[in-house]
């Protein structure tokens, strides 16, 4: 399986001015933005680590995941990102490239906050082809805009991307400190089974 980026978060989106304020960066200077860019960079970093360490995407963007040989199950198969807001297309690619897209009746979204899964409408998800592979475009993500975020979601990305703000790479013994760990605890994947409280 692998899974690809189709749209990027745009810089717009990201709260630079909201970070600035949570270092009180313009306090006692002149607020000329010259900052802004470094602070992008953090906001982005924290956003990528945050979503690497929970599994859900912040922002909604779309994404192309790919399956090769077979789905994990006839009927349904997990997506490898959660809040999963839609399933846009589903497409076959045989051995030789040859592309089919399947027909939006035949597969359905089951919306889950950790493991969203692609469904069959009917008895079984379209076979993939031997030797071929499965792609299927999703958009996923809490929200669009900053301010829709989940408040405590904001509060991690804020105060990771002032960690990295504040200290290069060399001085972060922990990448992901305490604090913040504990406020993505509720967002990390349910690990069920043996080795499931490590």
């Amino acid at each position: 399986m692998m899974m690809v980026e189709l749209t990027s978060v745009p810089s717009a989106a990201l709260p630079v001015a909201a970070l600035a304020d949570y270092l009180r960066l313009s306090s006692g200077f002149a607020d000329d933005g010259s900052q802004n860019a470094r602070l992008e960079v953090c906001l982005r970093a924290a956003c990528a680590a945050i979503e690497a360490r929970t599994g859900k995407a912040l922002f909604q963007r779309s994404f192309s995941v790919t399956f090769h040989g077979a789905w994990d199950g006839a009927e349904a198969q997990a997506l490898p990102v959660a809040p999963v807001a839609s399933v846009d297309a589903v497409t076959m690619i045989a051995r030789d490239g040859a592309e089919s897209v399947i027909e939006a009746a035949r597969y359905g979204l089951r919306v889950d906050a950790h493991r969203p899964l692609l469904i069959a409408t009917g008895t079984v998800l379209p076979a993939i082809p031997n030797g071929g592979s499965a792609e299927v475009e999703i958009t996923a993500g809490f929200a669009p805009i900053w301010d829709d975020l989940p408040s405590d979601l904001q509060q991690a990305v804020l105060g990771l991307a002032a960690e990295y703000y504040n200290h290069v790479p060399a001085e972060r013994a922990n990448p992901m400190p305490a604090p913040i760990a504990a406020l993505l605890a509720p967002y990390r994947p349910l690990r069920l089974g043996r080795g499931a409280m490590a």
